[in-house]
C-alpha cells in the first residue's frame, strides 16, 4: 500500500525498519515460499526420519548432505525400484536442508510424482524447460530474475522420475545455472550444474522419454544416461524393499516378496527369450482373466465391484483403476463405464479455433472451419464433446494449482455442474478429499503432426474410469485391472501397469488378440542397453 502512493517505511522516523537481506527475501516471493516452513518442526521430522532411516539409507543420505556442506558440488542419480524408500530419503534430506534455514528444490518429472514431494512442483514449471525442447534448449530463467535468485539460494534441487525425461531437459538446466551462476561464489565451471548439488531419482525399468515415431535407438540416445553429464554421475542405489519390512504377517510379507521378484524380472527383461528388445511372458493363471467371452466384463467386476451403490464413494475411486496401452481403448473403457452408471448426463462442448500465426493468410484460416477441428482428437486436450454425470471419477490433464494438489494426473470425482464451471473432490495426493472448482481453460495443441496448431477451450479434464499405462506412472493403486487387446509396445510399459499394486490380490489381466502367442502369454519390451552404464 505504501508502494502504490510512493511513499516507505523510511518516511516514518518512528517506524522501525528490517535489515536489507530480510528487505531482499520478502521482494522474492518464491524465496519466501520455499522458506515458509517451521525449522524447529522440521527438526522433530528430520529425528524421526534418522530414527527409523535403514544402513542403505544412511549412507545415501549422509553422502549426499556432506556433497550439500562441503562446498564441493555433486551430481547423484538414486536408483532403485518402488517399495525401497526414494521418497523417505527425499523427505528426510528436505527435512535435514530446512532443520538449518536453507532451500531444497523439490521437483518430478509428473505432477504425481510431484505431489509426494515436500513442496514439490514439477519440473518444467519450476525450471521453465521449453515445450518442445531441442539439443540447443536452454530454460527461460533470466540474470536476477525470482527464479534464478531462487536457484542461486537452493543449496540442494532434488528431481524425482528422471529417467522418463530427455536428457535435453537435465543440459537445459545445467546451461543455465552456468549461466546465472558464474558470478557468485563457488562456481566451478568444471562441475555440472555449476557446482551445485543436484540429486536425480527413478527407476529405468519403467517408461523412458515418450518420443513420437522414435526408434529404439532414439529413445535410448534420449535417456539421461547417455547425456554427456552421465559420466560425472555418482550412482546410489537402493535395494532393500521396505514393503517387507512393514508386512503384516509372514504369509503376507513372503506374497509381496514373490510378487516383487516377479516384477523386478520382468523389468530387467530377465523373464522369456528377448529378441529385438521383446520377450514372451507367461501370465500366472491367479491374476489371469481366462474366460474369452465375458472376459472384459471379468475385468470391470473385479476392478469396480458394486459400482452403482459407490457411486458417491470418493474412497472406491481413489485406489481403482483399468489400465490399457493407448489413448482408443482407454476411450473403450471409459465408453463402456459411463454407459454403466445410470445418473444424469451433461454435455460441455468445447470452443475451437486456428492461431492466427504471422503468415497465416485468410484462405488458409477459412479452410479449417469449427465441425473440422471438433472432430480432432490430439493426446493431452479432453475431448470437443465432453459428457459427465455426477459422481464418475475424472484426471485433470493441465497444471491449474499445484500448491493446492492440481496438478496433470490428478484424479478427480465429480460433484456439482455449472455452466462453466464444475465441483469436484480430489481423490489423490496431499489434498485428498478437498472440494475444488475446475474452470474451462484455453488449451493448445503441441501435436506437429498436424499442418497447423490450434486451441481449443473446455474444462480440462477426462473421465478416468481407465488411465494409459503410462499416465499411472508414478501411482500407486490397490486394484488394477490390465486391459490388453494388443500388447504393449515400449520399454517398461508391462513393468509400469504390473508394479501399479503392491500385490498380485489386486492384479487381474485381460489378454485378447495377441496373434500366434498361446491366451495366457503377452509382449515384455525391454531395452537392455538402457542398464549398460547404470551400477554404482
Amino acid at each position: 500500500m505504501l508502494q502504490n502512493n510512493g511513499r516507505s517505511l523510511h518516511n516514518f522516523v518512528s517506524m522501525p525498519y528490517p535489515s536489507n537481506i530480510v528487505v531482499e527475501d520478502v521482494g522474492q516471493r518464491l524465496i519466501v515460499e520455499e522458506l515458509n516452513y517451521d525449522r524447529n518442526e522440521m527438526s522433530e521430522y528430520l529425528d524421526q526420519c534418522l530414527s527409523s532411516i535403514t544402513d542403505e539409507q544412511r549412507h545415501v543420505y549422509d553422502k549426499i548432505i556432506n556433497a550439500v556442506y562441503g562446498n564441493k558440488g555433486g551430481f547423484f542419480f538414486l536408483y532403485g525400484y518402488g517399495g525401497t524408500g526414494k521418497t523417505f530419503v527425499w523427505k528426510t534430506l528436505s527435512a535435514s536442508i530446512r532443520s538449518r534455514g536453507d532451500i531444497v528444490l523439490n521437483v518430478a518429472s509428473s505432477g504425481i510424482a510431484a505431489l509426494l514431494l515436500p513442496g514439490g512442483r514439477t519440473a518444467h514449471s519450476r525450471f521453465k524447460i521449453p515445450i518442445p525442447i531441442t539439443e540447443d534448449s536452454t530454460c527461460n530463467i533470466k540474470h536476477n530474475s525470482p527464479h534464478a535468485k531462487l536457484l542461486i539460494k537452493a543449496k540442494l534441487i532434488i528431481w524425482d522420475e528422471a529417467p522418463m525425461m530427455s536428457k535435453w531437459c537435465y543440459e537445459a538446466l545445467d546451461k543455465c545455472l552456468r549461466d546465472i551462476l558464474r558470478f557468485t561464489p563457488g562456481y566451478d565451471s568444471s562441475l555440472p550444474f555449476g557446482g551445485k548439488v543436484v540429486v536425480l531419482g527413478g527407476d529405468f525399468r519403467q517408461i523412458l522419454p515418450v518420443i513420437p515415431r522414435a526408434s529404439r535407438e532414439d529413445v535410448i540416445s534420449a535417456t539421461i544416461n547417455s547425456s554427456y553429464l552421465w559420466p560425472f554421475c555418482e550412482v546410489l542405489c537402493l535395494t532393500k524393499n521396505m514393503r517387507l519390512l512393514q508386512g503384516s504377517s509372514c504369509s503376507s510379507a513372503s506374497d509381496i516378496a514373490e510378487f516383487s521378484e516377479w516384477l523386478l524380472t520382468i523389468g530387467d527383461g530377465k523373464v522369456g527369450q528377448p529378441v529385438n528388445g521383446e520377450s514372451e511372458i507367461q501370465i500366472p493363471d491367479e491374476i489371469l482373466i481366462k474366460n474369452s467371452e465375458t472376459g472384459f466384463e471379468d475385468l470391470v467386476n473385479f476392478t469396480y465391484p458394486d459400482l452403482l451403490r459407490n457411486m458417491s464413494n470418493s474412497e472406491y475411486f481413489r485406489e481403482r483403476s483399468i489400465l490399457a496401452p493407448t489413448i482408443e481403448l482407454v476411450g473403450k473403457v471409459n465408453d463402456y463405464m459411463m454407459s454403466r452408471v445410470s445418473a444424469e448426463e451433461r454435455e460441455y462442448l468445447s470452443s475451437d479455433s486456428i492461431y492466427k500465426e504471422d503468415g497465416n493468410v485468410e484462405s488458409e484460416l477459412d479452410a479449417f472451419s469449427p465441425e473440422v477441428l471438433n472432430a480432432m482428437n490430439c493426446s493431452g486436450l479432453p475431448p470437443h464433446k465432453l459428457s459427465l454425470k455426477i459422481g464418475v471419477p475424472v484426471i485433470l490433464m493441465r497444471n491449474i494449482d499445484q500448491s493446492n494438489g492440481l496438478c496433470n494426473g490428478t484424479r478427480l470425482t465429480v460433484k456439482r455442474f455449472g455452466d462453466h464451471v464444475i465441483q469436484c473432490t480430489v481423490l489423490t495426493g496431499t489434498k485428498a478429499g478437498s472440494t475444488v472448482l475446475i474452470p474451462r481453460m484455453t488449451m493448445n495443441t503441441n501435436n506437429t503432426n498436424l499442418p497447423f496448431q490450434f486451441q481449443r477451450r473446455q474444462l480440462p479434464i477426462c473421465v478416468c474410469f481407465g488411465m494409459t499405462i503410462n499416465k499411472a506412472q508414478g501411482q500407486t493403486l490397490g486394484c488394477v485391472g490390465l486391459y490388453l487387446p494388443r500388447p504393449v509396445f515400449s520399454h517398461g510399459q508391462l513393468y509400469v501397469a504390473l508394479s501399479r499394486v503392491k500385490s498380485k490380490q489386486g492384479l487381474r489381466i485381460l489378454i485378447e488378440n495377441h496373434d500366434d502367442l498361446p491366451s495366457n502369454t503377452t509382449i515384455n519390451a525391454v531395452y537392455e542397453e538402457v542398464f549398460d552404464n547404470i551400477t554404482p
